[in-house]
């Protein structure tokens, strides 16, 4: 595997949740597989989970990993061609992306939407811009248009909770204070509708995603509706997408939030969030503290994708 930014970079699902849950079982099976290799992560923007689990899960395997934080201790980098610098940008990145690839193996890269330019946020420019010009294996630690590694261990939380072959599960839309981008919903979309499962997203209206995620998944504008008999609630906020309000807030309705009352209609259903969370916005403190609340072992899964696919990024190497 040379790119990952999206479910069919992994190939036959099945065979990657396989791959997985060996990973999670034995996560030290291949830790002389990265001997003498390294990894290097670039951060564009803020990170918890996926700075920790994407460095340990290259630890794992045996790398050595170098992290770097564009906005704090690397110069100030400009992103497109044919600008005159004379401004706060003092290196341009088709300059520095191949200087990073010279020092490392593999590359992560987590580069947010900046909600300025629709066109450049939907091309993914800088997670592309990597891929062209590194000369190195990279893959996606959250773009502009989706956050694959988190859908996988979305996935992955999935299979090992559920109750029935083909559970139901809901991705709904919440209130929060911020404009968020489209990225966690969109992959999560991308990877339930090619997943064994029944798949619903709710929101308010203005809040649709790019068909290009949704598919052939049921939306439903009715938030209790969506919720009747599912076996798995997913609740993210995100900002609209379709023009012309891209990247706004449309609504802070929260009646969105989901409740107690909400998580009765279900079949008492587990709650996911990819965390952060703004708590009693996005979900109240009884639900998230609730026992059918995964969020934790959600979080802890994060490992064992990242693992998972720089694995296959290091067999390919050889």
């Amino acid at each position: 595997m040379r790119t990952y930014t999206n479910v069919k970079d992994l190939g036959n699902l099945q065979q990657a949740l396989n791959e997985a849950f060996e990973v999670k079982n034995n996560p030290y099976k291949w830790d002389t597989l990265g001997k003498n290799k390294t990894l290097l992560m670039v951060f564009f923007n803020s990170s918890l989970r996926t700075r920790l689990s994407t460095q340990k899960a290259g630890m794992n395997l045996g790398m050595n990993t170098m992290v770097l934080d564009i906005n704090q201790g690397a110069w100030k980098l400009e992103t497109e061609r044919g600008v005159i610098m004379d401004g706060d940008t003092t290196e341009h990145i088709l300059e520095a992306i191949p200087v990073m690839g010279s020092y490392c193996d593999i590359i992560g890269v987590r580069s947010f939407a900046r909600f300025e330019n629709k066109e450049f946020d939907c091309q993914d420019t800088i997670l592309k811009q990597f891929i062209q010009y590194s000369g190195k294996p990279v893959f996606s630690m959250e773009g502009a248009i989706g956050h694959p590694l988190q859908a996988f261990a979305d996935l992955i939380t999935i299979e090992q909770y559920k109750k029935t072959d083909r559970p139901k599960v809901v991705l709904t839309w919440a209130p929060h204070p911020k404009a968020l981008p489209q990225a966690v919903p969109n992959s999560f979309a991308d990877f339930m509708n090619e997943a064994n499962v029944d798949f619903v997203i709710t929101h308010p209206k203005g809040y649709e995603l790019d068909e290009k995620f949704v598919r052939g998944a049921r939306v439903e504008y009715d938030q209790r509706k969506a919720f009747e008999g599912a076996d798995f609630i997913y609740a993210k906020n995100w900002s609209a997408f379709q023009d012309p309000h891209y990247g706004q807030i449309l609504s802070k309705d929260r009646d969105w939030t989901v409740d107690t009352e909400k998580m009765a209609l279900t079949n008492n259903a587990y709650f996911m969030h990819c965390l952060p969370v703004r708590r009693n916005m996005i979900v109240t403190d009884d639900v998230i503290e609730s026992p059918q609340s995964i969020v934790i072992p959600q979080a802890a899964n994060r490992e064992v994708s990242a693992q998972t696919v720089i694995k296959r990024m290091l067999e390919a190497l050889k």
